[in-house]
Order: C-alpha cells, then structure tokens, then sequence
C-alpha cells in the first residue's frame, strides 16, 4: 500500500483499514473483490473501536474483580440463589428500565463477583458503571466538602448509569455520611441502577442507616423499584481453600 495512502488512513483514524489491506497485500490466497474487501475493513473497523469503547469503561468502572463475567458465574447445586432470576438479569434490561439489585447474603457467597459481573456485561452494552466501597466513597464524600469539590463529585456519580456499592452495612454511618448518601441515591432516583451489595437483610438497613428520616428516604429510594436476590450456603472461599 501507497505510504501517503496509510497516511491518509492514520488521519482520518481508520488504523483497522491499514490492518485489513496490509493483510490483502501479504495473503495471495484473498481474491477478494472491491464490495467485499471494503465490508472486511469496516467490520474490522467496528470491532475496534467497540473493543477501545469497552477498554475505556471497564478502565472507568474501576471493578473490584475486573475479569468478572456473567458466562463464568456458577450455578451449581451448591449455592442458592434465584438463578432463573440471575440470568435473566445478564440482559441487562434491568439498566435501561433504571431498576436497582440487591444482593445479600453471609460473606464469602459471591455478593461482589456477581455485582461485578454485571457490571462487566453492562460495560460491554456501552453502558457506564462506576464499583465503589461504601466507607471510601462515603469518606471520598467527606473530603470533598473540605475542598470545594462536593458538587462536581455528586454530578460525576451521577453520570455513571449503573453504580455498585459494595458492603453495604459493614461501617456505621456518621450524621455526614448518611446525609450524602442521601443526596447520592437521590440523585440516582428513577434516573439510573445502582447494585448493592450486603451482609445485613433488607430488613436490618432502616436501622444500619440510623436516622428515621433519612433511613425512610434511602430505603424507599433503593429498595422499592429492585430486584432482590438472597444468597445462602457456605462461603465460596471456604470452597477454595479446601479444593
């Protein structure tokens, strides 16, 4: 290929295309005709550019276990959970209809994989998802009061369409912390998803929160439009250390 030709190609961003007829070139074995070497390049084209896309979410979603995936979640007899309930979620429809997902259950059941799993396949529908700690968002929070920065944070959390927050009722909530959750969850409110998970019941979170007030605006903010799904059985790590 002519180089000013690659050139050309470089400027207006279409490396896949220089990838394609460089192949062309090096394979005699392509007889391919103009209609169908030009659909090869623009396929190859799209799978980049969706793989970059997908590259720069997971990067921004920050996911507490990054190669989590719906197709290797486990279904064996051994855990408990609504599975049917499970895969259905993988669709991902829950996101564009903005409903919420809790998971609980003991520690060690795979609350965190599975969020994180479906915040992977959200990815990877072009969706925006951001994994965060309870106690360090809520101390992220805190911070942000002291530089000035409290509002362009809440507005960045609330782009992102899908928000996981990950062990829910470990840390008491301090009068500070309760209030911007609030204003977290209120901002998420029939707007967005956001995927909790915890070790508590639903039936134990009124009290975690602390405050009556606040206690019934979360809980009706996030429990009310969500899918619910209760893990039991032994600890998965408990699993590995004996297999």
């Amino acid at each position: 290929m002519h180089t000013k030709t690659k050139e050309k190609l470089l400027t207006l961003k279409l490396p896949a295309f220089i990838s394609v007829l460089d192949e062309i070139e090096k394979n005699d074995s392509y007889q391919l005709s103009i209609d169908e070497a030009l659909d090869m390049m623009v396929e190859r084209e799209i799978l980049l550019r969706e793989n970059k896309r997908l590259d720069r979410l997971l990067k921004a979603a920050k996911l507490r276990y990054p190669n989590a995936c719906t197709a290797d979640i486990d279904y064996g007899a051994q855990r408990k959970f609504n599975k049917s309930q499970m895969r259905q979620l993988t669709h991902c429809e829950w996101v564009t209809k903005k409903r919420n997902i809790l998971f609980t259950g003991p520690t060690g059941t795979g609350k965190s994989y599975l969020a994180c799993a479906l915040g992977h396949q959200a990815c990877q529908m072009g969706h925006k998802v951001k994994y965060a700690r309870i106690n360090r968002l809520t101390e992220q929070l805190r911070l942000s009061h002291a530089d000035g920065s409290y509002g362009k944070l809440l507005d960045q959390i609330a782009k992102f369409q899908v928000l996981i927050l990950d062990d829910w009722g470990i840390d008491q909530l301090d009068r500070q912390a309760r209030r911007d959750l609030l204003e977290v969850l209120e901002d998420r409110y029939a707007k967005s998803s956001t995927i909790i998970t915890s070790q508590l019941p639903i039936e134990k979170w009124h009290h975690f929160i602390g405050d009556d007030t606040i206690a019934d605006a979360v809980c009706d903010r996030v429990i009310n439009n969500a899918y619910k799904i209760e893990i039991t059985g032994d600890s998965m790590r408990k699993q590995e250390i004996i297999l």
